[in-house]
Order: C-alpha cells, then sequence, then structure tokens
C-alpha cells in the first residue's frame, strides 16, 4: 500500500511540474499536424503565443487582472496572457541592430519616466515595455521623436503660427455725461427786467434762434435810441459809417444778436422790449427766469445742453493704460439698455491717476441721436485696444506658462517636435502675441503639448544622467 501511495505522488509530482512548464512556455503545447489537401482551419492562421505570462486577465472580457493565477466568482480561472498578447502604451522596441544603415540602441528607459535604464530590453512591473534611446537621438538634443502610433493614441494636433490682427478687450464700467462745449447758459450783460417768458420748462426742446423771453433794460435803450439816432443823421460817407458801426458795437457788446440789431435799424426806432433768443439747439436742463423778475449781470436765466454727442467717462486698470490709445474702437452698453450697443471712440486718456483706487480716466465719445443716453447712466465699456497692426499669434493653448518661462512646442514634421522658449506679449480672442521665438507658417502644437514637454525634459534629464556615468 505505501508503495502504490509513493508512486501515485511521484507521478502527480511529475504531471504538476510538466504542466507548470507548459504554463511558463518552455514548451508547446502539441498541434495535430496538417494533411495534404485538408481544408484549412481559421485558427491555422493565428499565430501561436510565444513568451513567459506576464499576468492573467478576466475569463469573460472584464477590466480585471492578476499577477498570479486567479478564479472569478463563478469559478472561472484567469486568463494568462503572454509577452506577445501584450498590447502596452508604447511602441515594442525594435531589436538592437548590428547591420549598416540601421538605428543602434544605447540604452532603455523605465516608460513611467522614472530614473532606471537597462542595456537590454525589459518591462517593468505593471508590464510596459522600456523604451529604446538611439544613438542618433544625441545629435540632436533638442528635438522629441515621438512614433505615430503613439501620437494618435495621445491626440496631439498642431496649427500654423500666422500674422494677423489682435484685439485685446479692455472692459471697464463708465458713467455718461454732457459735453460742456454743447451747454449753452442764457445770461444778461446788463442788468435788466424779464417781462414774459415762453412757455418753455426744464426737460423742453428749443432749436436755436427760438424766442426764449422778452428783456427790458435801459442801458439797452440808451444804446438803441443812439443807434437810431446815428441812422437819421446825414453826414459824410466816411464819417456815418464809423458812425454807424461804433453804435452797432455798442449793441453787441451788451448781448444783442445780429437780428435784434437788424430789426431796430429796420424800425428805426427805440424797441421797448428785446426778444431774447436761444443760442443752440438742445434741452432745457435748467431754467430760473420768470416773468417780471429782476435780472442781474451774469445770472443764469437757462441752461440748455445738447444731447446729440455724450461722454462716456469709465475708469480702466493701471496695468491696462498702456493698451488704450486715442481713436480705438468702443462699445458701450448701458444698464439702461442692457440689449443695445452704442457705437464710440477714445477721445482723451486724462494724464493722473486715481490714488485711491489706482485707474486711469478715459473720455469717450458717443453719438446720441436719438437722445436714449441721459446723464449720470451707468454703462459697461469695451475698449478695442491693441491697434490695427498685425502681430505674430499662435492659440493660448499652445503656450505653456510656467510662470517664469513660457514654451512653445514646435512641430518639425515626421514626429519629430522643438520645445522652444518664447516671449508673449498681448492676449485676446483666444490668441497671445509672439515676440520671439518662433517664425511665420511654422506649426506649433496645440493640444497634448504637455505630454511632449514632460518628454522633452525626461529625455534632457537622462541625457544628463547618462553623460555624468560616462564621465565616472
Amino acid at each position: 500500500m505505501t508503495r502504490r501511495y509513493v508512486i501515485l505522488l511521484l507521478g502527480f509530482a511529475v504531471f504538476a511540474a510538466v504542466f507548470a512548464r507548459l504554463v511558463e512556455g518552455r514548451y508547446p503545447w502539441p498541434t495535430p499536424s496538417k494533411t495534404p489537401g485538408a481544408i484549412p482551419n481559421v485558427s491555422d492562421s493565428t499565430p501561436a503565443s510565444t513568451g513567459p505570462i506576464i499576468y492573467y486577465r478576466d475569463p469573460d472580457g472584464r477590466p480585471a487582472y492578476s499577477f498570479t493565477p486567479k478564479k472569478t466568482s463563478a469559478g472561472k480561472d484567469y486568463l494568462p496572457v503572454r509577452a506577445s498578447e501584450d498590447v502596452s502604451f508604447g511602441d515594442k522596441p525594435p531589436p538592437v541592430a548590428a547591420a549598416s544603415g540601421q538605428r543602434r540602441v544605447r540604452f532603455y528607459r523605465n516608460p513611467m519616466g522614472l530614473p532606471d535604464t537597462s542595456p537590454v530590453p525589459k518591462k517593468d512591473s505593471m508590464g510596459m515595455d522600456y523604451i529604446p534611446v538611439y544613438e542618433d537621438e544625441s545629435e540632436d538634443s533638442s528635438t522629441v521623436t515621438i512614433s505615430p502610433g503613439k501620437l494618435q493614441k495621445t491626440g496631439v494636433r498642431s496649427e500654423p503660427v500666422e500674422r494677423q490682427t489682435l484685439s485685446v478687450p479692455v472692459r471697464a464700467t463708465g458713467r455718461i455725461e454732457f459735453d460742456p462745449r454743447r451747454i449753452s447758459i442764457v445770461s444778461l450783460r446788463f442788468e435788466g427786467f424779464i417781462e414774459s417768458v415762453e412757455k418753455f420748462v426744464e426737460g423742453d426742446y428749443v432749436r436755436k434762434g427760438q424766442v426764449l423771453m422778452r428783456i427790458y433794460g435801459p442801458n439797452v435803450s440808451s444804446a438803441a435810441a443812439e443807434y437810431v439816432a446815428v441812422l437819421k443823421t446825414r453826414r459824410g460817407e466816411a464819417i456815418e459809417a464809423a458812425g454807424i458801426e461804433s453804435a452797432r458795437l455798442r449793441l453787441r457788446n451788451l448781448g444783442l444778436d445780429d437780428n435784434a440789431i437788424a430789426e431796430i435799424a429796420r424800425a428805426r426806432s427805440v424797441p421797448h422790449h428785446i426778444l431774447w433768443r436761444a443760442p443752440q439747439d438742445g434741452h432745457i436742463f435748467e431754467r430760473t427766469a420768470l416773468n417780471g423778475m429782476r435780472a442781474a449781470p451774469g445770472d443764469a436765466l437757462f441752461r440748455i445742453v445738447d444731447h446729440s454727442v455724450v461722454w462716456v467717462l469709465a475708469d480702466i486698470a493701471e496695468r491696462d493704460i498702456s493698451l488704450v490709445a486715442p481713436g480705438q474702437k468702443v462699445d458701450v452698453r448701458p444698464r439702461a439698455y442692457p440689449d443695445r450697443t452704442f457705437k464710440g471712440k477714445v477721445a482723451l486718456i486724462y494724464p493722473h491717476l486715481n490714488i485711491e483706487t489706482r485707474t486711469g480716466r478715459v473720455r469717450i465719445e458717443l453719438a446720441n441721436p436719438d437722445g436714449l443716453l441721459r446723464g449720470d447712466m451707468y454703462a459697461e465699456v469695451e475698449i478695442a485696444a491693441g491697434g490695427n497692426e498685425k502681430a505674430l499669434t499662435v492659440p493660448e493653448s499652445a503656450v505653456i506658462d510656467t510662470g517664469k518661462r513660457q514654451v512653445a512646442i514646435v512641430d518639425k514634421g515626421d514626429g519629430r517636435f522643438e520645445p522652444r522658449e518664447v516671449k508673449i506679449g498681448r492676449r485676446g480672442e483666444g490668441f497671445v502675441e509672439i515676440k520671439s521665438g518662433v517664425n511665420e507658417n511654422e506649426r506649433v502644437v496645440t493640444a497634448a503639448n504637455f505630454l511632449i514637454d514632460a518628454e522633452s525634459n525626461l529625455k534632457a534629464a537622462l541625457r544628463a544622467l547618462d553623460q555624468g556615468e560616462a564621465g565616472k
């Protein structure tokens, strides 16, 4: 009984050893021999799996893996995955070529960027192939070469460097005010009495030349009497012309317009009152004149404002002052009309800053033909800064900004990329101005450029490590 039991144990041990070697791939599984004339099986065209077992995968196709043999909850064995079946992210390292005309591998580096190299092909703990580093890569240390397969997987995209007009919008808030050059004050230059005022009140619109009020003034009557007397006196032509012009000038100095003086000359009599007319078109912003009141010289009886053009005073941040210049176009959106945009332009940049808010004031002239814009309204202002000059630009996503330096990845074609340090300028509309570093019509990477930059940094670190080991 004991002898039979020993024989059974030895047989089981031999079977287990053979099975283990078969699992490890040291012995091929027996395959049926092909007979001449037999119909070829579809499975005959599939290459046999070779190499050692790397890991085990779920038999039902679920994303579950194991480094050791394992069973599912249903009792199914995990399927072994051999080296030839493994699909890694990186390309398979080609064998070291000894023949002339082929690239020679210097060493293999860790695919995850760890400081680990190997003189022969190998895999890391996750089953990923080490990446080969070729001898000719040291000839162009600034270029990173990426295989087409990896480019497709990482989604690398590039766009050309173009020269175009770069608009940099500067946004601020502003307040609408009247243009003081379009405001007129109606006052007297003499002491007079207002006999009557026309039915104009604050807010009414008047035209230039419309009668506002009737004025009586002793000084005006005296000057008018002198003018009439000169007109009626017959003297020499030279003396008469000089006297008429002197009397007319005195009336004009009292504030009478040409129409009032012509009316006195036509009537050849001293008027009882003078018709005082509006000096310009506009709205009556203020009225203090009343029937029968006494008006002293300089009293503001009417204030007339022309609203056809208004100002917008906007306060912009100190850092944006250099971007703004007179003549630039401006979009103004009053808060009272959020769905409307009024077009204007920058007229003046004030020469001083607000020390408390650190802002600079900009004056914007704005047409107001419909009279919708009113004084003291708040508005959102957007200045199209940048001018009309074209600049070298790239998409914002093409620039890797680390704070201390800016890098752009230049696509040199055939999977070759070169990181370059660039100097940037203005930003706007999704583009950034490039002052130096790249040239027009070159292509820069706009997607997955961080991966290429990391690859370049890793390559530089490995090169420095390799040079350090060679110097020992």
